[in-house]
């Protein structure tokens, strides 16, 4: 019988190595969920963003590229309800990747990790851009998040089992070091608690829900329904009456009709960065929420 060759004993080792350094392909949706799961997978993932902080994630163009990414993708993590309705469902259908489809383990849909806010009882379109499965900005809230990257750490475990304390343990650190952030952010947040806040688009329900912020009035008279004349002279007049102390927008949202508002009730316009990448601070999860809260007391004070 003829011995194995030193070439063989060579390739056999390249081989096992590769397979060892393969590192899983993760298509994330949005900025905020490329974060988590670098933060969660470390050196064993590899990152594609679909989007930035600076378009919005309703309206994306599925373009060959984004299918060719998703084609070759292990695992799509996107934030779901909804929210990517009008181009999702075409990259998944063109790439054929089984792996990645609903129903999949490569499929991960944030917003189903957690209890939803605004889910209406009906919808038609007469309503605007409204989310049947509710409001889809779920991020923009600590207590969620957490919750939503243990479910991200188990889905990683599932698909890549080899790495299962790896991904355990760097669970395990986000989680410790997510808690200690929420406690100073809670403490550091207390006088936004009441304060009357006007919102260009629905982007920021989790938000408010966290902190005790209450929406003073949307820009857009529907959702999705850019801002007109004579709805914003009406959120102008009912200001007079029960003032807000801001308007915000986010870095995708042209600022025009916060400029508007700001000029004529004399209250301050704050561009926040929405998610990682909005502002030069924002560069991760952490300091998008730390700039958040700057940002919102610098303008309250």
């Amino acid at each position: 019988m003829k011995k194995p060759s030193y070439l063989f004993f060579i390739l056999a080792a390249i081989s096992f190595s590769n397979a060892a350094l393969a590192r899983l392909n993760v298509f994330a949706c949005e900025p905020e969920w490329g974060s988590l799961a670098t933060e969660l997978g470390g050196d064993k993932v590899e990152i594609y963003t679909a989007t930035t902080a600076f378009q919005d994630p309703h309206r994306i163009e599925a373009r060959p590229s984004l299918i060719a990414r998703t084609r070759n993708a292990d695992l799509v993590v996107c934030s779901g309800a909804d929210l990517e309705v009008g181009w999702l469902p075409l990259l998944l259908r063109s790439s054929a990747n089984k792996k990645v489809q609903p129903g999949q383990p490569g499929y991960f849909e944030a917003a189903q990790q957690v209890e939803r806010l605004d889910i209406p009882e009906r919808v038609d379109r007469a309503m605007g851009d409204v989310h049947a499965q509710g409001n889809p900005h779920v991020h923009l809230d600590p207590r969620r998040v957490v919750v939503i990257a243990s479910a991200l750490t188990k889905r990683l475990v599932e698909i890549d089992p080899a790495n299962t304390s790896y991904y355990q343990q760097r669970g395990e650190d986000f989680h410790a070091r997510w808690q200690t952030a929420m406690t100073r952010w809670n403490t550091k947040a207390a006088p936004l608690k009441g304060q009357r806040i006007v919102v260009h688009h629905k982007d920021w329900v989790y938000l408010f829900d966290w902190l005790g912020i209450e929406k003073a009035a949307a820009l857009e008279p529907k959702p999705g329904v850019a801002p007109g004349a004579g709805h914003l002279a009406d959120v102008l007049s009912s200001l007079k009456s029960n003032p807000a102390k801001l308007v915000i927008h986010t870095s995708y949202q042209v600022g025009k009709a916060s400029s508007w508002l700001s000029t004529r009730a004399n209250i301050k316009a704050v561009q926040l960065p929405y998610t990682v990448g909005g502002s030069d601070n924002a560069t991760d999860l952490f300091s998008l929420l730390e700039e958040t809260l700057d940002l919102l007391l610098e303008g309250i004070r």
